[in-house]
């Protein structure tokens, strides 16, 4: 099941980089990131109203809210760059560079989280940062 989302995920980034880039023309570039995150706010509160999610906050530790709240702050910072690059580049261009993401997680994943990094995983690693310098350049 996690494929199936990890799939909705990746036709979702790409309506949202293609949207983005439509949507920004003629606007500040942290204004267009404040009004897209109002609309995920709204919409990630209204789906934990709607599966009653809503009491588990209680039970969040204070590890999980510090790393939840560094990981907003992250995710904000992201956004930030993500439509100033998409105001300023061609989405063709941005894209590619924001999806090396790929890359710095598995190095971080195992710096971090101990995952393992394999053979393949470098391959794959490799495989996308030079699709990623193709494309762009």
């Amino acid at each position: 099941m996690w494929f199936v989302f990890a799939l909705g995920s990746a036709l979702f980034a790409a309506l949202t980089s293609i949207l983005a880039k439509v949507g920004i023309e003629g606007v500040n570039s942290t204004l267009a990131t404040a009004i897209r995150t109002v609309v995920v706010l709204a919409m990630s509160w209204g789906m934990v109203f709607l599966t009653r999610a809503q009491g588990g906050m209680g039970e969040i530790s204070r590890r999980s809210w510090l790393f939840l709240i560094l990981s907003g702050l992250a995710t904000g910072a992201s956004w930030l760059c993500y439509y100033r690059a998409l105001q300023l580049g061609r989405a063709s261009q941005v894209v590619p560079i924001d999806k090396l993401s790929v890359v710095i997680t598995l190095v971080l994943a195992f710096v971090f989280l101990h995952e393992p990094f394999t053979a393949k995983s470098m391959v794959g690693c490799a495989l996308i940062a030079a699709g990623t310098l193709f494309m762009v350049l």
